[in-house]
């Protein structure tokens, strides 16, 4: 009976749009020529037909128009029959173009339901998606156990070129309500249905190249239900649904090019005190744009801000929200699986992520007032969108996110009411702006940005100076935001869901977005780039009367969080760069194993330890075997020493000493001795040739490094050691095959990463320099050397961005060196309390360094006076470049003690320095500075200091004016006393003595009781031959209660001065001093030159001999010691020692006249008389 109906109506249908088409073209002659007539009801534009017009006219209007309702009323009996089956789909789809794709969502079955009357009420399900209805299931009776099945299909069109969109997928879920159908009462004609809960099915897997897949999705309770609450335990009403697409939605171009972008508002917090939660009621409105399809711009609102009283913390984690109103079960307002999690403010990425805000952002997210949102919004982002996404980054860097209040009114009723302009502007208040910096979106293998930013007064001239927009999307769309923020409107925050009594009453809601988002293209919501220009500004109204300023007053900011699916700039992995560094530079194979077994080893090792033993007892009884048979036990201390002098003279003269010592060390290294006694020789040879460096003796100097590397071609601290003298004597080539050759050794070694790293980019071999120093940040994350060189090399490439992720990061990690030290100090001293979560942190580092703090413990920073705009110091940084320093006046605690540094002062004077690359090749030579063990140590103060002190231990002085020019114009301050030391050493090395002064003169203004300042001051008098004012410096460096960081050559140059002056016996004390702390050849030889002018001759002899076993190619060891076997009457040692003097060629004119004056006078010592 039914079907036959239907044929009926189908019959009539096609009779009805025949007569409509006929009479169609007879309407469109009679009338084409009469315009500004009213469109009919219905429409769609497609007719102009006018509703009053004399003759003819009347009666075919007549007929068409009725012929028109007919056939929508037929159209919709047919649509209402069939969607209550779950066979229709929703009106909307009707004229989707032919190539949508069609998304089917099943619901298959339910589990756990109840109803409001009776254990097996009637229910069906709703489908509903884009404020449209896509069908009804049939009623089905749920089971006593509470389950229902349901296999209900409905679909929707998804047609990027209009209609759904790949957008309305990422932001919209799918609504699934379950109705109960009531048992009908006495005299009721009409079934009631009530609403029981409802679902959301998120479609975001098929923005992820999905076809297909399942979800069980919770049903939320609407209030007044007897459907379970969730909670931990309980089960759960829920719906099993499938979504099924006949193909992906995007292509493999769109996957791998595409993104999808989620922005997440949480809160506003210490909002101005004037915003109160009686009175006027207000819509708290949040909005940005962002690319969408192709160069058009999406706008983002997030609307109905809850305004909340301070007096505890926003828990967390806490759910995150969908931007949609009028949702009709609380619980389904939430996002499945997104969550709030908070985190460490220092961890953040925004303005307010410092030390010292973390007592105030305290205050605020506990004590004062709040605006809560709590809304993600996500926006699908085509490949087109990406690109000009992440070129409107890179060309604007900060991002306009406008914050504001419009007063809920009544919806009038009738005619909407008409607004003016200025009427529309007057509505809009409080219009704040944040300036959101995403270039850390732009950092290799960032996805996420989170932060607290500053609300300031929306200024256009401020705005479109910072963010290059001059479109608001506020002030500029701001009648249709009032239009849309009536009170019960679909937007509105007070509108209250109304519950279907019938199902013949239930009717399609056609509006825009629920969430009030317009469609990309909407001429309201025009994009930055179309109004971006150099057009001037409309005049701005005052900050004084600009109520926006209360924002500042107050210290509002917001919290916000930005993520992508995809980092929009890929990171490589480090399989991948330690891959490359492996084909760059091969591992060298390890030295075969010696066969035999540690035992073996010990017992040659023993075995040779008896030998030597016998032959120096052999060697005693042939010098003194006659004299002990006769003295017996008769013999005395005296005796003994002297025989004990006498043969270690006689085994020094005659080689045998150093041929048992070579004996020795042929023994194999698993023999605990022998590799401490290489260990020690090596460590002498290091101390040989550092003094051979400060002496200029550089064929010495490089003598004394390839003797190591040959002792011991494993060790790759040789390798670098010797890479850091071809770096001094300006050998790149050869510096970088030791440097290489260290790091074939250990691919890991980050030191070896980081010096292979900057010769490549002194040779200008970029793409390898870039893998090596990525490489060692992937290695070892925490180094703030490796990401400070890596932000040097980027700025070599004019890479900004990528300059300013490393050196943010650099930051980050000096900072928390910084707080891990304070900790370890206060847990040794015992004397600090430690700190609590929300207390006072005393000491910080600023975007590139220490910048404020202080505090009573070891580590003391003092912090500059006055309140610090972070924005405004970043981009004055990033445009122009400041200087940060450090006031630390004592010195404290080092966080990496391996680099000595020195204490700095503040000071206002300032040095030009360019940032520029600096090759210039110094044709002259100077003295190096070491570091030693006993330099003065502080914290450090920034990333450039740190790196600057890596970098002058390996003489990379070309590469440490570029650091320099960082450190002078970092935020915070003027040079410092380091600053200047560090410039004055290396013009040291260039000999440019007047540049030195200057520089020291400065240092020692900042610091006066700096002893390296004196120290340096010291060695620049000494080598500008000035000696009375270098033994005054020197004198004065010793006295300081803390050594300064070169105390050896201190040592050594001041008893030389000493010496030559004629203070022998201030020399000898000098002399002691440093053969105690570290002994080497020099030392014991300027010791025996000061006893042998004081006549101590047996003293003499025990220092030269020293001397001499450390080095026995040192002519002026045997000059002296020539003179002291001719003063104590010793012909056949005399002839010996003046024979080896002659030999090594000695050079000093005058020792050798003396030498010849005694020879004289005592009439031996020369075996051609």
């Amino acid at each position: 009976m039914f079907n036959g109906l239907v044929t009926c109506i189908r019959i009539f249908l096609a009779l009805a749009s025949g007569i409509i088409l006929v009479t169609s073209s007879l309407k469109h002659c009679l009338f084409s020529r009469q315009q500004g007539m009213e469109r009919a009801p219905n429409d769609s534009g497609l007719w102009h037909t006018p509703w009053f017009s004399p003759g003819i006219g009347y009666d075919v209007r007549w007929v068409l128009t009725r012929l028109w309702y007919m056939r929508e009323l037929v159209h919709y009996i047919y649509r209402y029959q069939r969607r209550s089956e779950g066979l229709c789909p929703s009106d909307n789809m009707e004229q989707v173009s032919s190539t949508g794709r069609p998304v089917q969502i099943t619901v298959t079955e339910g589990y756990d339901l109840k109803g409001f009357k009776g254990d097996s009420p009637v229910t069906f399900i709703r489908a509903e998606f884009n404020q449209a209805i896509l069908g009804d299931s049939a009623k089905i009776t749920v089971s006593p156990e509470g389950n229902a099945k349901y296999n209900f299909t409905s679909s929707f069109e998804v047609n990027p070129e209009g209609g759904i969109t790949l957008d309305d997928l990422a932001h919209k879920p799918v609504f699934l309500t379950m109705t109960e159908v009531l048992p009908k009462e006495k005299k009721q004609k009409d079934e009631k249905t009530v609403i029981v809960g409802q679902a959301v099915v998120d479609l975001l897997p098929l923005l992820e190249g999905e076809s297909s897949f399942e979800t069980m999705v919770t049903l939320h309770p609407v209030p007044g239900v007897p459907l379970e609450p969730l909670r931990s335990g309980a089960k759960q009403c829920s719906l099993e649904v499938k979504i099924f697409v006949a193909e992906p939605l995007l292509t493999t171009a769109q996957i791998l090019g595409g993104n999808l972008l989620k922005v997440t508002l949480e809160a506003a917090y210490s909002v101005p005190e004037s915003f109160i939660p009686v009175g006027l009621l207000q819509n708290y409105m949040v909005g940005l744009q962002v690319p969408s399809i192709g160069e058009k711009d999406y706008p983002i609102f997030f609307k109905n801000g809850t305004l909340k009283l301070g007096g505890e913390r926003e828990p967390v984690p806490r759910p995150k929200k969908w931007p949609i109103a009028n949702i009709l079960a609380p619980g389904a307002n939430n996002i499945p699986g997104a969550f709030i999690v908070g985190g460490p403010y220092e961890e953040e990425e925004g303005e307010l992520n410092h030390p010292e805000d973390k007592e105030f952002r305290n205050q605020a997210e506990c004590l004062k007032k709040r605006i809560i949102w709590d809304l993600e919004s996500r926006c699908y982002l085509d490949p087109p969108a990406v690109a000009s996404f992440q070129k409107r980054i890179a060309d604007c860097r900060f991002w306009p996110v406008e914050i504001t209040r419009i007063p809920l009114m009544a919806a009038p009723k009738g005619k909407a009411a008409k607004f003016d302009k200025a009427e529309d502007e007057s509505q809009l208040s409080f219009h704040g702006v944040a300036y959101v910096n995403m270039v850390p979106l732009l950092y290799p293998g960032v996805r996420r940005i989170r932060g607290a930013f500053h609300v300031y007064p929306y200024l256009d001239s401020t705005v479109y100076e910072k963010t290059k927009c001059s479109f608001s999307l506020f002030r500029d769309s701001v009648h249709h935001l009032i239009q849309n923020n009536k009170i019960g409107g679909i937007n509105s925050s007070i509108s209250k869901p109304v519950i279907s009594k019938n199902l013949k009453e239930d009717k399609t809601v056609k509006e825009k977005d629920i969430d009030g988002r317009p469609r990309p293209g909407d001429p309201q919501a025009p994009s930055i780039k179309s109004q971006s220009s150099d057009t001037p500004l409309e005049a701005e109204p005052s900050i004084c009367h600009n109520p926006g300023q209360q924002y500042v007053e107050a210290g509002t900011y917001i919290v916000l969080e930005i993520q992508l699916n995809k980092a929009l700039v890929p990171k490589r992995m480090p399989e991948e760069l330690a891959k490359r560094v492996k084909e760059m530079i091969p591992l060298r194979p390890p030295l075969t194993r010696r066969t035999g077994g540690a035992q073996k080893a010990v017992t040659d090792y023993h075995m040779q330890i008896k030998n030597i033993s016998r032959a120096i007892l052999d060697e005693y009884h042939r010098m003194f075997g006659k004299q002990v048979a006769k003295l017996g036990s008769d013999m005395d201390n005296e005796t003994l020493e002297e025989q004990k002098c006498q043969l270690n003279y006689e085994l020094n003269c005659s080689g045998k000493y150093f041929a048992f010592k070579e004996q020795l060390k042929t023994m194999p290294d698993d023999v605990q001795g022998a590799v401490s006694t290489i260990y020690m020789s090596s460590e002498q040879l290091r101390l040989f040739a550092f003094e051979a460096e400060v002496n200029e003796n550089f064929e010495m100097a490089a003598v004394y490094y390839e003797e190591r590397l040959v002792r011991e071609p494993q060790n790759l601290e040789h390798w670098l050691d010797y890479g850091a003298f071809c770096l001094l004597i300006e050998d790149n080539i050869k510096a970088q095959e030791c440097f290489r050759k260290a790091l074939s050794l250990n691919q890991n070694h980050i030191h070896s990463l980081l010096l292979c790293g900057v010769l490549a980019a002194l040779l200008e071999n970029y793409e390898q320099a870039e893998v090596f120093f990525e490489d060692a940040t992937c290695l070892e994350p925490t180094n703030v050397v490796a990401w400070t060189l890596l932000g040097l090399y980027y700025e070599i490439l004019n890479n900004d961005i990528q300059m300013e992720m490393a050196f943010h990061e650099a930051s980050k990690q000096l900072q928390a060196q910084v707080l891990q030290a304070q900790v370890v100090t206060q847990k040794s001293t015992g004397t600090v309390e430690y700190f609590e979560r929300g207390g006072k942190v005393e000491s910080s580092v600023g975007p590139w360094g220490i910048t404020s703090g202080s505090s009573t413990t070891a580590i003391k920073v003092e912090a500059p006076a006055g309140p610090r705009d972070t924005l405004s110091i970043q981009d004055e940084f990033f445009e122009e470049s400041s200087k940060l320093q450090s006031d630390s006046r004592e010195p404290i605690l080092s966080v990496q003690p391996q680099y000595p540094t020195v204490s700095q002062k503040p000071s206002n004077t300032f040095l030009e320095v360019s940032a520029k690359k600096e090759a210039s090749k110094y044709q002259d030579s100077s003295t190096r500075f070491h570091p030693t063990t006993y330099g003065v140590s502080q914290t450090p103060t920034t990333i450039f200091m740190e790196t600057v002190r890596f970098l002058m231990k390996v003489n990379a002085v070309e590469y440490v004016h570029r650091v320099l020019a960082h450190e002078l114009l970092c935020p915070q301050g003027g040079p410092s006393c380091e600053y200047y030391l560090v410039l004055a050493q290396t013009h040291l090395l260039k000999k440019d003595f007047a540049k030195v002064e200057e520089y020291l003169q400065q240092a020692a203004q900042m610091d006066y009781l700096n002893p390296n300042v004196w120290g340096v001051k010291g060695h620049l008098y000494f080598l500008s031959g000035n000696h009375a004012e270098a033994k005054a410096c020197y004198e004065r460096t010793i006295s300081f209660v803390v050594d300064a960081s070169e105390m050896h050559f201190i040592f050594l140059r001041l008893g030389q001065i000493y010496l030559e002056e004629k203070e022998y016996d201030k020399a000898k004390k000098t002399y002691l001093q440093v053969c105690k702390r570290s002994p080497s050849c020099l030392t014991w030889l300027g010791l025996g030159i000061a006893c042998y002018r004081l006549e101590e001759l047996t003293e003499a002899e025990d220092a030269l001999s020293e001397a001499n076993a450390l080095n026995n190619y040192n002519a002026e060891v045997w000059a002296y010691l020539a003179l002291v076997c001719l003063k104590a009457g010793r012909q056949l040692e005399a002839e010996q020692a003046y024979k080896y003097t002659v030999k090594l060629k000695l050079k000093d004119e005058a020792l050798l006249a003396e030498i010849h004056m005694v020879q004289e006078t005592v009439g031996f010592g020369d075996p051609s008389f």
